[in-house]
């Protein structure tokens, strides 16, 4: 069977790394290519500057990197909304209240970074290797940056990967009974219909990753292990995870988000 994903080098000077990377994953190394120019995989991981997720051939949509530094992110933590954002309220987030987050599905760790650029102390949770490099890769370029700019340094002393690379609801069962102030969760959903489509630049990440099968079996943990609440992210077309209803949901502009609560969060 032929592999659905391979490394390559941007330039000579990566390749190196890209090597490395290929006996670690136990992935074949295409050496110095470009992305549009590959047909025998339908997705590489390209080092360069930046570690990115690349799908293949000629028509291929651009690639997938985490960016806390530039890009969407920087533009969401001058000028997002601050706390009035859908993620801030969710959390329960207000003056003098900044809950310490565990977000136990992190994917590419945005919603862990607008609550660390708020002022939370967030421990992101990723169990895909190759999404867990992606935050590695992330995180490194957002420490680097973080020697210049006070800013960001105060950001990238909230924001932290777990070494564990356990399922999420294995985690959770492991930690002590309401112990994490706020549980996030933001499992992964098919899309649905036309208004549910994924943007192009997300299909190689999504074919990655796949569905979250098992994602109804995080939520018992994660309100053991919770003291205000877990807040779940849905489509807002998805049904309730594990079909219990919660306490208080409301609709963000692209999703919905589901309040389970245990302890009221300080007014």
């Amino acid at each position: 069977m032929s592999p659905v994903l391979a490394i390559i080098a941007t330039t000579s000077a990566d390749l190196p790394n890209a090597q490395e990377l290929s006996s670690q994953l136990n992935l074949p190394c295409l050496g110095v290519a470009s992305p549009s120019e590959i047909n025998e995989v339908p997705q590489v991981l390209a080092c360069g500057e930046q570690l990115q997720l690349c799908a293949t051939g000629r028509k291929a949509p651009g690639p997938v990197s985490v960016d806390f530094v530039g890009g969407a992110l920087a533009h969401r933590r001058k000028y997002g909304g601050g706390k009035a954002q859908p993620v801030a309220k969710a959390v329960g987030l207000r003056p003098g209240f900044y809950p310490r987050v565990l977000d136990a599905t992190a994917g590419l760790g945005r919603d862990a970074f607008v609550l660390a650029t708020l002022g939370c102390e967030v421990k992101m949770l990723e169990r895909n290797p190759v999404v867990r490099l992606l935050l590695k890769d992330g995180l490194r370029r957002l420490q680097e940056a973080a020697t210049a700019d006070p800013e960001l340094a105060a950001i990238a002393g909230l924001l932290s990967l777990a070494d564990d690379i356990a399922p999420a609801a294995d985690w959770l069962a492991q930690q002590a009974e309401e112990s994490w102030p706020v549980v996030y969760l933001d499992p992964m959903f098919p899309p649905r219909g036309k208004s549910a489509k994924v943007k192009k630049e997300m299909v190689a990440f999504h074919h990655l990753v796949g569905e979250d099968l098992d994602a109804d079996d995080l939520l018992e943990p994660a309100l053991r292990a919770c003291y205000y609440r877990t807040v779940v992210k849905r489509p807002k077309v998805a049904p309730y995870l594990a079909d219990k209803k919660p306490m208080l949901s409301f609709e963000g502009k692209s999703g919905r988000f589901d309040i389970y609560t245990k302890h009221g969060v300080p007014g």
